[in-house]
């Protein structure tokens, strides 16, 4: 074990002889050296140091007792007699001792875990006009309906009456998909998670499966009653909602392709979403009820019935698996955040104006909404302080769709004033230079307020 170094303190009187002090330090192998956890005393005055401990615990005693004027007398008596006020116990003078070379001290994060100032966010500022519009007539103004969606091929699919056009934003080239025969129009669309097939929903109760690369159709699939007006992927199951008040679960890889019928709901079943982890579907309706359903289970894990109008816009939090977000019509105007495993209701607030779409940021804790009238706006929220971070305004009619980009960047939204117009709102992700689907809005060129006739 090695020897500590100790100086001893200064001189002192004992009984009127001269007491030397004693140099440990001397026959040390670390002479010279100080532990950095053993003070020096050589500059400290430790008779003056205890004489001001003692004193001071009397002079609590006698503080009400002494006047004035006697407290004056003391400081200057102390003064010429030189005596220090300042006087410490312990003095540090000398600086720790340096490591030895190649030396590693394991303890050093744990030290140094909160030292400094934490680095703090820098303010993002949210673009307030889109990087770019286009036109799309004839755009029917359906709140039940859902004609908008982003693939994972970088191609927005929008649905205009009878047509379907898909606008490649890397490229910005246009191509009309398909079109309805006859009286029949789009009443929903749905990219797969392979950016290849989009499931497109009609008014006739059909729903067709379109290979986007070749152009052709791929699969048809029946089951409703009535129009199509709600669809979502998961995996190989295509789940397709209706105004027959029903779900149906479509295995696509077989030729008996309906697996489940989902009944709870007793009118239109305009929203329908799976969660990303595809363990519950989520779906709204016209009868104001919101559904959750188990995906092995044909009967709803939970039945909830918190809003007052049509429940059309959904989101699954991308964060937090269990947490969906709700949005009602009209008459409810509030967005909604529920516990699905619990079907607890966590909060609600109310936005005063119709809800028709909702879309999580994957990059911040912030949820988008659009709304209808009054004042046909998107709104940014932080989460889950639900404090409103940036109001974004151009449209003149309802806001009825949103879709979100491949690389969470841009949101793309739809409205009754026939135009679609692209907002740069999630910001990039951290650490990530600007690329991607978002960055390239178009090769033509996307400067902002482009505007282009989608047909």
């Amino acid at each position: 074990m090695a020897t500590t170094a100790f100086v001893a303190s200064p001189a002192r009187l004992v009984a009127g002889k001269k007491e030397m002090p004693l140099n440990f330090a001397a026959h040390s192998k670390n002479a010279g050296k100080m532990d950095r956890f053993i003070p020096n005393r050589s500059a400290s005055n430790l008779d003056v140091a205890n004489y001001n401990v003692s004193r001071e615990a009397k002079d609590v005693e006698n503080v009400d007792a002494m006047s004035p004027t006697k407290l004056e007398y003391k400081k200057q008596l102390a003064a010429n007699l030189g005596q220090d006020d300042s006087a410490r116990i312990l003095a540090f003078k000398q600086k720790a001792p340096t490591p030895s070379e190649g030396f590693e001290n394991h303890m050093a994060s744990l030290y140094s875990a909160n030292a400094g100032p934490r680095p703090k966010k820098a303010f993002r500022a949210v673009p307030q006009q889109p990087d770019r519009i286009l036109d799309a007539p004839d755009l029917v103004d359906d709140y039940y309906l859902n004609l908008l969606d982003w693939g994972s091929n970088n191609a927005v699919a929008v649905a205009l009456n009878q047509a379907v056009y898909l606008w490649n934003a890397s490229s910005g080239d246009i191509q009309e998909l398909l079109s309805a025969q006859g009286e029949d129009y789009i009443t929903s669309l749905s990219w797969a998670a392979d950016g290849k097939h989009l499931a497109v929903g009609y008014s006739n109760a059909l729903t067709q499966i379109w290979d986007a690369e070749r152009c052709k159709p791929v699969r048809n699939l029946d089951g409703h009653a009535a129009r199509v007006s709600s669809l979502s992927w998961n995996n190989h199951t295509l789940s397709t909602g209706g105004r027959d008040s029903i779900i149906l679960n479509h295995d696509v890889r077989v030729r008996e392709h309906v697996t489940a019928t989902l009944r709870g709901h007793e009118q239109e079943v305009c929203g329908l979403k799976w969660s990303p982890n595809g363990t519950q579907l989520a779906s709204g309706g016209n009868d104001n009820l919101l559904m959750v359903w188990d995906a092995a289970a044909d009967r709803p894990t939970h039945r909830i019935t918190a809003h007052q109008a049509a429940v059309k816009a959904l989101a699954w939090c991308p964060f937090q698996s269990n947490l969906l977000a709700t949005g009602g019509g009209t008459a409810d105007r509030t967005i909604k955040f529920h516990n699905t495993h619990t079907g607890a209701l966590l909060n609600s607030i109310d936005t005063g104006s119709q809800v028709c779409s909702l879309q999580w940021n994957r990059h911040e804790r912030e949820i988008l909404s659009s709304h209808g009238f009054s004042q046909n706006q998107l709104c940014l929220w932080k989460y889950p302080s639900m404090a409103k971070v940036a109001e974004l305004t151009g449209h003149t009619s309802r806001v009825l769709h949103l879709a979100q980009s491949p690389d969470g960047t841009t949101v793309v939204s739809a409205a009754a004033d026939e135009t679609l117009r692209f907002w740069r709102c999630f910001g990039e992700p951290a650490g990530a230079a600007p690329k991607g689907a978002g960055a390239k809005l178009g090769a033509a060129g996307s400067s902002m307020m482009r505007s282009v006739n989608i047909r």
